[in-house]
């Protein structure tokens, strides 16, 4: 077998690879952005490889890869299965495998206590068909992941990318992936697939927040096409009223135009989500479901106070159409979409919310495709 050394070349859809004591660590935001915000929920999301793949052409027929994987553990809720890496062959999905070994960190959601424990490097082995092809594997986008080692027996080079336009995406956990059956079956990857396009994932579980850190990464990021979805963490974090809203969007979009003036740039509104339309955060655990063993989740707000400034996926709606539409008057890329056009309330009808506010793995396909349609023969159509 031939061991191969994991470089940035090799990799696709990270911003950083961190050098461990026993491997690299993919990081989706980089270090200067991670010092400029001490939240432990945001350290576990960039650092968890929603989009991030290996991407290899070879003549290989055996793949290896070690891995140090960290899982994590609520203690009181419903025990989350191990990660799933997909293989995909010539952009199909060839196959799948889990990691078992590595460390865990168990969370106890009553009193806050942490513990980490420390485990054992593990393999994921995949059998190829003969010839010559462009693989890719997709990390685990909802677990941590250190890359330990490659080997093949044949050797590797890096892939060619898959289109020529690559497609830069921020969100929230729905945009991350959570619920998701596997990384490459994402909404954002399933979309990506079907537009053609080289994905980068910034899809943040519960830190789309407006970060001026974010947004900077973005600009700074090289992208042919860019989409921000934006509400359900500023409704469920509780984090700003309507004054600080608008100017913090203005914020966010300026940032980004200053290194993607002429950019395709799609604003995308919340989904259709129940608990926090006319209710505002913060959002909570349900602990009495979470007692019953179902993870659930609630609003704790009082709609009431929705005229002195919190804001619902209501509210945001209507001021962020307002918004675009504003500064779409200048700026002729700029446009806007509706979330409840991926996921609206006849979607939930059909396909209810698991937890009151994440979609299920079909729910994430369905998005997917109906992003794939709307963006990519719209504001996203090549050529346009």
């Amino acid at each position: 077998m031939i061991t191969t050394d994991i470089t940035a070349e090799l990799v696709r859809g990270a911003q950083e690879l961190e050098r461990t004591a026993h491997g690299l660590l993919p990081h989706r935001l980089p270090a200067w952005a991670r010092a400029q915000c001490a939240d432990q929920q945001l350290a576990m999301a960039e650092a968890q490889p929603s989009g991030v793949r290996l991407a290899l052409r070879t003549r290989a027929t055996v793949v290896e890869l070690d891995t140090l994987p960290t899982k994590r553990v609520y203690v009181g809720a419903p025990p989350r299965p191990d990660g799933v890496y997909d293989l995909l062959v010539d952009g199909r999905l060839a196959a799948q495998a889990s990691a078992s070994g590595g460390n865990t960190v168990r969370t106890d959601l009553t009193t806050g206590a942490v513990e980490e424990l420390s485990g054992p490097v593990a393999t994921v082995h995949f059998g190829l068909d003969a010839g010559l092809k462009d693989v890719e594997i997709w990390l685990p986008h909802n677990e941590i992941t250190e890359l330990v080692a490659l080997r093949t027996d044949a050797p590797v080079e890096s892939a060619p990318p898959r289109g020529d336009r690559v497609w830069l995406h921020h969100g929230s956990s729905i945009s991350h992936g959570s619920d998701a059956a596997s990384p490459s079956a994402t909404w954002p990857a399933v979309a990506a697939a079907m537009g053609g396009v080289e994905l980068v994932n910034l899809g943040l579980s519960g830190s789309a927040l407006l970060d001026p850190f974010t947004a900077r990464t973005m600009r700074d990021t090289p992208a042919d096409l860019i989409s921000v979805k934006i509400g359900i963490n500023l409704v469920n974090s509780d984090l700003l009223r309507l004054r600080a809203f608008g100017p913090a969007v203005h914020g966010f979009l300026d940032t980004l135009r200053e290194g993607h003036p002429d950019v395709p740039l799609l604003v995308v509104s919340p989904i259709f989500c129940p608990i926090h339309e006319d209710t505002p955060g913060p959002g909570a655990f349900d602990f009495a479901a979470m007692s019953a063993g179902r993870l659930r989740f609630r609003a704790t707000g009082d709609p009431a106070e929705r005229s002195a400034g919190k804001l619902t996926l209501r509210v945001i709606r209507d001021e962020l159409a307002r918004l675009v539409a504003q500064r779409a008057a200048t700026d002729a890329n700029l446009h806007y979409l509706d979330g409840r056009e991926l996921y609206g309330e006849a979607d939930f009808a059909e396909h209810p919310l698991p937890d009151e506010l994440h979609p299920d793995a079909a729910t994430h396909r369905r998005m997917g495709e109906r992003f794939g349609k709307l963006a990519f023969t719209g504001p996203f159509a090549s050529g346009g």
